[in-house]
């Protein structure tokens, strides 16, 4: 009897998203608290999303070798197993070098589990089922956002105060981390349902390349890969640097909160705001169509930036107030980020739509990753005010790319 989607939905796409989010935002918070400097956490930390970068070019060969389950578990055990060590090294003196190897593991192994699980939720649901197991889906991998930015960064702050011990605090936290990864392993052992899954090894061979030169020859490729790569180009700045503005002295132009309060307010307000925001931003698009949404939601995804200008200019000392300001700019992302989205689906539309919208994927990842790896060097040479300034200033690249966008839906010379 196959296991119903109940037993396995929830855990799985709960397990996806906890690594990713571990990778991305615990460790630049880590970082900070063992003393690495600003550029150099924006730098290591931007680089992590290579993996998700180049991960179309692999993704063939997890079907080519192996099942889609397969490699959902193996990846979980492994990843368990790279974040103990992780838990193992945090006291060494290399802490920074050893940790750096282990999160580029943990990158590569938390991307190749994205693809098998997407692929296996493709294979072992039909397409109402697929439907309807969304929602639910999405909703896990947003509570493994809040276990994680929320549950896990209110543990290290208590740890730290408790035992005045910030490594031994992130120690265990990586440790329970790695625990759970085990646990999800074991788990999916038991209650992923096995699956038909035939290789597609030659398939693969013959049409490896295919989806990547049929996406190139899309009408207008240049103006959606510009677009593509800008959309984000203030945010990916901004997420690496918000988090370390946020924990600094106000000596070195900070706000001086504790790992605890950036964990209730990241990890609970602004994530509920961000949730809040992406729904609105389905709504409106279904209502009023990508074309006439596209630049509005531009302006909503960056225009709350300004509040961490306030906050840099004011250096408030209001836990409610800064509340407040950063659920504003999560809303503000979530809802703008909605048509970003959107956008690649409608980009990936037609033969190989699966590969495509990797391929448009992969250049998300490009935009996020070489501006926040230079974020850091450019928070460093402007301070925090100034670097806010720039970040409001980064927007109009994408708003001139969607213009020309908007010319081009206007004319129809774009479906």
């Amino acid at each position: 009897m196959r296991t119903k989607p109940v037993a396995w939905i929830p855990p799985l796409y709960f397990a996806e998203g906890l690594p990713y989010m571990a990778v991305n935002i615990l460790s630049v918070i880590f970082y900070k608290v063992i003393g690495l400097d600003n550029e150099m956490i924006a730098f290591y930390t931007g680089s992590f999303y290579l993996p998700w970068l180049i991960k179309p070019l692999w993704s063939p060969l997890t079907e080519m070798f192996k099942t889609s389950r397969f490699w959902i578990i193996f990846c979980q055990f492994f990843l368990g197993i790279v974040f103990g060590l992780v838990a193992y090294f945090v006291p060494a003196e290399g802490v920074v070098k050893y940790s750096l190897i282990l999160f580029w593991l943990a990158a590569f192994a938390s991307a190749t589990h994205d693809i098998a699980s997407d692929g296996f939720y493709i294979k072992a649901l039909d397409k109402d089922a697929q439907a309807f197991w969304v929602g639910i889906r999405n909703t896990f991998y947003r509570i493994s956002m809040i276990f994680c930015q929320g549950g896990l960064v209110v543990l290290a702050g208590n740890l730290t105060e408790k035992y005045n011990d910030g490594k031994f605090a992130w120690q265990i936290v990586f440790a329970v981390f790695a625990l759970l990864m085990v646990l999800l392993a074991v788990y999916h052992s038991f209650f992923l349902p096995k699956i038909e899954e035939g290789k597609t090894m030659e398939a693969g061979e013959k049409n490896f390349f295919k989806p990547f030169v049929t996406f190139f020859k899309k009408d207008n490729i240049w103006l959606i890969i510009s677009f593509l790569l800008l959309y984000r180009l203030s945010e990916a700045q901004l997420t690496k640097i918000a988090p370390l503005f946020l924990l600094d002295s106000i000596e070195n132009g900070g706000l001086g909160l504790s790992q605890s309060d950036l964990g209730i307010i990241n990890g609970t307000f602004g994530l509920i705001a961000m949730v809040i925001g992406g729904i609105s931003g389905g709504i409106v698009i279904s209502k009023k169509s990508l074309d006439k949404s596209l630049i509005p939601m531009i302006l909503a995804l960056n225009l709350p930036d300004i509040f961490y200008l306030l906050m840099a200019w004011s250096q408030t000392q209001s836990f409610w107030g800064i509340s407040l300001m950063v659920f504003i700019e999560q809303f503000g992302y979530g809802f703008g980020f909605t048509a970003y989205t959107v956008f690649m689906m409608q980009v990936a539309k037609g033969e190989n739509s699966s590969s495509h919208y990797a391929v448009c994927t992969a250049f998300m990842a490009a935009g996020m990753m070489l501006p926040g790896m230079a974020g850091g060097f450019l928070q460093n040479f402007f301070g925090y005010k100034m670097f806010f300034v720039w970040v409001l200033v980064c927007a109009i690249p994408s708003l001139v790319s969607a213009f020309y966008l908007k010319r081009l839906w206007q004319k129809k010379r774009l479906k």
